[in-house]
């Protein structure tokens, strides 16, 4: 079946992002970032509020964000330089998201060099892995392994992992996004029921990222686009991440 291209083109922060940057979260809402490590990778895990007492008593299970950093990132970037606790809390205040686990793994673990870290972000060991990592994460955790249940995102470098990871994991993801990604390769998610794709104006891979639109229009794709003014930074990443969570409806 064709598919078609939604872009969506707009300049500034959004009222999203300001409405969640000024919402006091409920306590009733507080989530918790835990530590832990999966398959060896080191982990930052989002817990939604009373989780514990939750699948002890009641045995619920959640929906799942797979979330990944950037280049040089640790696995704490999300959690600390992005502040998910406060936004994802603020969102649920607000009532514009669903509860949902988030695992932040170091996608590019082991703390090497500069120069092997570029080299291991692009060797498909992360891509190649990652159906085991999930399937760890799903026997340690109560998310769901559903793909209708599932979403995977990325900024940078882990936005390529993004790219890659859903394509080698075809249909496992209904939602996936790609913020300030880098695509010297191109590849696209199948049946995904959202797959957002965000830059900024003046980002050095913006010009990469238009070449990587070309493509996504050439081959059909469709895809929702967000270009906002700025660069490669946490401000604009995480507008994109308050952009994205509403999307994310789990049905």
């Amino acid at each position: 079946m064709k598919k078609f291209f939604l872009f969506i083109i707009t300049a500034g922060m959004s009222a999203v992002m300001i409405s969640c940057a000024k919402q006091e979260a409920s306590p009733l809402q507080a989530g918790t970032v835990v530590r832990d490590t999966l398959l060896g990778v080191p982990c930052c895990i989002y817990l939604p509020d009373n989780y514990e007492a939750r699948v002890q008593k009641t045995h619920e299970v959640f929906p799942v964000l797979y979330l990944q950093h950037g280049m040089y990132g640790i696995e704490d970037d999300w959690s600390v330089k992005g502040d998910l606790v406060h936004f994802m809390d603020s969102l649920l205040a607000l009532g514009r998201v669903k509860e949902m686990v988030v695992v932040m793994p170091d996608n590019c673990p082991g703390r090497p060099t500069p120069e092997e870290e570029r080299a291991n972000a692009t060797n498909g060991e992360w891509e190649n892995g990652f159906a085991a990592f999930m399937a760890e994460a799903e026997s340690r955790y109560s998310i769901s392994r559903e793909p209708s249940q599932r979403a995977i995102a990325g900024l940078s470098m882990g936005g390529y992992h993004t790219m890659m990871v859903s394509h080698v994991l075809q249909g496992q993801f209904a939602y996936v996004a790609m913020f300030s990604p880098a695509t010297f390769e191109h590849h696209a998610p199948v049946n995904a029921d959202v797959f957002w794709l965000g830059i900024g104006r003046d980002d050095f891979l913006y010009d990469e990222v238009q070449k990587y639109r070309l493509w996504l229009e050439e081959n059909h794709i469709e895809y929702t686009y967000y270009e906002s003014k700025g660069g490669h930074t946490w401000e604009n990443w995480q507008d994109y991440l308050c952009r994205f969570l509403p999307k994310l409806h789990f049905d």
